[in-house]
């Protein structure tokens, strides 16, 4: 058993299942583990017998906890269980007892890193058939077959893992070829919109300031998007430096939010006459910039988005706090723990699921943090936190 390949769960099971059934001369050994988004047992291995083979014709390879069973009841006592007359007990499915018309049954638990995991179990057509230390022997190789379910478990994940990493090497390489390549036709669409622009104007051609105005805001968005797909490369090679320099706040959030501003939506600001803090402006403007971009997407028309600074006193000194906030539907539960995750994306969203990612490292370089507050209906509400350099805050007489 200990030579079986455990490259892969189930086919491991499969193999193991049958060595037992042949040992044990046993018309059928199942290798039952739980799946618990299911409340089932599932036989992972089945041996290769005619009653094997019928049980999976039944469909008897699934047992629901709900529906009890001997098999259900090992499992969730942990004792081993033992009969020679299992058409006799009424304890026992009915498909087990005339479907399978089984007579004999050694059923005993199966601990896969220390925890209580299934039950592997073995079956004979004739009564009588199994003694006590068949019984014994079974709860000896419950122990290996849980072992070898658990190198071919922590395989499978490695390989999950492996695969996972190489898909996203090749996806982040891609990714950042096609973000270099589209900014390069960017440029050369940004130069012949701004000729069409100037000709416009030259002309008085209302029509066509206004397409080139648009059209421009588009280049706009794709150069945004651009550049968050580049930081991303940057971010995984470890190239994403900040360029810190005294930044006034408030003049930031209120730049942001006139920018943002649209005739569907209006984005308010609020906060104290002066803040200033050190810290990357261009970064500081891509955090603001896509959280306000990603409320202004959930909020209903005619409602504002809010954007706000404050000056905060903590344990460990004085922080800057930033806050973005909008009445939209809220976020799901179930969505928030991976909200800042990258290409992490909302049932309804449009967007590659970049923004909130970006603007979560944007928070950790500057020593800072990036938290959402939200419940269904509510709205959300995100906070961003730095430290405050002291040599940049205003004296007490000014």
């Amino acid at each position: 058993m200990l030579a079986l390949p455990a490259a892969e769960l189930r086919p491991t099971m499969e193999r193991a299942s049958h060595l037992i059934s042949e040992m044990l001369h046993a018309d059928k050994v199942d290798i039952f583990l739980l799946e618990p988004q299911t409340q089932t047992l599932v036989a992972m291995g089945v041996s290769d017998t005619p009653m094997g083979r019928k049980q999976r014709s039944l469909g008897l390879d699934r047992l629901q906890l709900a529906n009890r069973g001997r098999t259900v009841e090992v499992f969730e006592t942990g004792q081993s269980w033992h009969s020679g007359h299992q058409d006799e007990d009424p304890g026992e499915l009915p498909g087990i007892k005339f479907g399978l018309e089984i007579r004999s049954n050694i059923s005993v638990p199966i601990e896969i890193g220390g925890q209580r995991r299934g039950v592997l179990g073995s079956t004979s057509a004739q009564p009588e058939f199994f003694s006590l230390e068949d019984l014994r022997f079974l709860e000896t190789v419950a122990r290996w077959v849980g072992m070898v379910a658990h190198r071919a478990e922590l395989v499978e994940q490695l390989t999950r893992a492996a695969a996972e990493q190489g898909r996203r090497a090749a996806a982040d390489e891609l990714i950042t070829i096609f973000a270099h390549d589209m900014n390069n036709h960017l440029f050369s669409l940004r130069v012949r919109i701004e000729l069409i622009h100037k000709r416009a104007r030259r002309e008085q051609s209302a029509s066509y300031l206004r397409d080139a105005a648009a059209a421009a805001q588009g280049v706009e968005a794709l150069s945004r998007l651009s550049s968050d797909l580049l930081d991303v490369g940057r971010l995984d090679q470890g190239l994403f430096a900040l360029r810190s320099q005294p930044v006034d706040l408030m003049r930031l959030v209120e730049e942001t939010a006139a920018a943002a501003t649209t005739p569907r939506t209006e984005v308010q600001h609020r906060g104290p006459p002066e803040l200033v803090a050190m810290a990357d402006p261009d970064r500081l403007r891509q955090l603001l910039s896509n959280l306000v971009a990603n409320a202004l997407k959930h909020s209903p028309a005619g409602i504002p988005v809010v954007v706000e600074a404050a000056r905060q006193t903590r344990t460990d000194g004085l922080w800057a706090v930033l806050t973005v906030s909008d009445q939209g539907p809220g976020i799901a539960p179930h969505l928030l723990p991976r909200l800042f995750e990258r290409f992490s994306r909302g049932p309804h969203s449009s967007g590659l699921g970049l923004g909130l990612y970006l603007a979560r490292q944007i928070a950790v370089a500057h020593g800072g943090t990036l938290e959402v507050h939200s419940a269904p209906g509510k709205g959300a509400r995100f906070e961003f936190a730095f430290p405050l350099d002291r040599d940049m805050l205003p004296s007490p007489l000014e």
